[in-house]
């Protein structure tokens, strides 16, 4: 009888979280709860993509200023698949939250985002977990050097900076980083 009330006492707790999650974070609540699959990208997919891309891109020290526009970035995604990226998206209810795009041939993570209102929550771990299934021996890939959480990010995930320099098509400075692989 004493485990039976231990127990009611245990969901009652739980239920009870679950509901304060529920009202403090009522948006992130659904993504949360709704499972996120990694799928490789369709070409119906490529605006949802671009949506994010720049969403996520044009937060304050992430992508350049001024940060180009979305048009610019949707343009870029099928010539780039043409010549070798490999799309995968997250998605939740059927919705993109997030990508990333790798170029295996030449060991390069291209781009990595999520939603603004997903950092934090876990999913950027999952897309950096499946480039690096993608490309087990190692890769490379740069982020903007302001952008002092990608950096964190990539520093805490076994990254190693290898250098800076100059975006190739915007000018600003990116921070270069290396993964060796498993």
């Amino acid at each position: 009888m004493c485990g039976t009330k231990l127990e009611f006492a245990a969901a009652a707790r739980r239920s009870a979280l679950l509901r304060l999650v529920q009202i403090r974070f009522a948006g992130l609540y659904q993504i949360v709860m709704k499972p996120i699959e990694l799928q490789p990208a369709a070409s119906s997919d490529y605006d949802e993509i671009a949506d994010v891309w720049h969403a996520s891109a044009s937060l304050p020290g992430v992508g350049p200023v001024p940060m180009v526009p979305r048009e610019a970035l949707r343009a870029r995604i099928e010539p780039e698949v043409a010549n070798g990226w490999r799309i995968t998206v997250a998605k939740t209810g059927g919705e993109i939250v997030g990508f990333l795009a790798v170029d295996a041939e030449n060991k390069v993570l291209s781009q990595i985002f999520n939603r603004p209102d997903l950092i934090g929550s876990g999913l950027g771990v999952r897309l950096l977990r499946a480039a690096m299934k993608q490309m087990p021996n190692g890769f490379t890939l740069s982020t903007a050097s302001t952008n002092a959480s990608a950096r964190r990010f990539y520093e805490k995930s076994g990254f190693i900076m290898t250098g800076s320099g100059v975006h190739p098509r915007t000018g600003h400075e990116i921070s270069f980083y290396e993964w060796p692989g498993q």
